[in-house]
């Protein structure tokens, strides 16, 4: 079993996604970064006010996305909302960016005072509809320790939704999740094939045969499946659910936090 994760005061804590407006240069674009800002802060007090134990932001409106990596004007306004986050959510806070830009999600981790990034193509690659998304645990890891960001985790999804994975059709799951940790992630992170697709059983449970790292579940979780989760995972990244009518890009609604937090908490007990 691993040990509880020192970021969280819950044993099984609940991540959940602020998914920010689109980012200035992007196709949807269409906030100012005040604005952008405000939204995402309304979001925070919210997942706090309803015993959400952590915040995930990610870019997620900025489709299409860019392979491996984005511009400064990205990077710049997450940073900046990051921070102000970070300081009005007095939560465990991480990033992610899209897609597989996760040196730069590292480097505002870092300047945002964040506590773990998610990353894409930690261990093997995958084919994304960006494209062929390369494993970057070496020039990551490396670049953390360059800038003194040691203590910012690396949360590492495996076998990577929306992506295919024939070229590593012969590696399974669990295969994959030891990879990561010999590659010294800090967690692994299992999802269903799309947003908002719940993880298989089988899957998870392969991945905890094979590492020692927390295994978290990165989609499709539901105060309705939860039980079936519940033993099995040691954490829960939300975002879909936690939103008006259960779609990511809408805003998050209250009454769908508060009854996942008050399930999650009846199973705790």
């Amino acid at each position: 079993m691993p040990a509880k994760n020192p970021l969280f005061s819950s044993l099984k804590p609940v991540v959940g996604m602020i998914h920010l407006e689109a980012l200035p240069g992007t196709p949807a674009s269409r906030r100012s970064v005040r604005e952008i800002e405000a939204q995402a802060l309304r979001e925070a007090r919210i997942y706090r006010e309803e015993g959400v134990h952590g915040i995930m932001i990610e870019n997620m409106h900025d489709a299409p996305y860019l392979r491996g990596e984005v511009g400064p004007e990205v990077i710049a306004v997450m940073a900046i909302v990051a921070a102000a986050v970070k300081e009005t959510a007095k939560l465990p806070c991480g990033v992610q960016i899209l897609a597989g830009a996760n040196t730069e999600a590292m480097a505002v981790a870092h300047a945002a005072n964040l506590d773990f990034t998610r990353v894409e193509g930690f261990a093997f690659a995958h084919v994304a509809d960006e494209g062929l998304i390369q494993a970057s645990a070496a020039p990551l890891l490396r670049y953390r320790k360059q800038i003194g960001a040691d203590r910012v985790q690396v949360w590492a999804d495996v076998k990577k939704k929306h992506s295919s994975h024939a070229i590593t059709a012969d590696i399974g799951i669990g295969e994959t999740a030891e990879a990561v940790e010999f590659m010294r992630g800090d967690a692994v992170i299992i999802t269903g094939t799309v947003t908002g697709d719940p993880p298989k059983l089988a899957d998870i449970r392969s991945a905890k045969e094979h590492c020692h790292l927390p295994i978290y579940l990165g989609s499709g979780v539901t105060a309705q499946n939860l039980a079936k989760y519940y033993t099995l995972a040691d954490g829960f990244i939300v975002g879909s659910h936690f939103k008006a009518d259960g779609l990511w890009s809408n805003a998050v609604d209250v009454k769908r936090i508060a009854r996942f937090m008050k399930r999650h908490g009846q199973l705790g007990k």
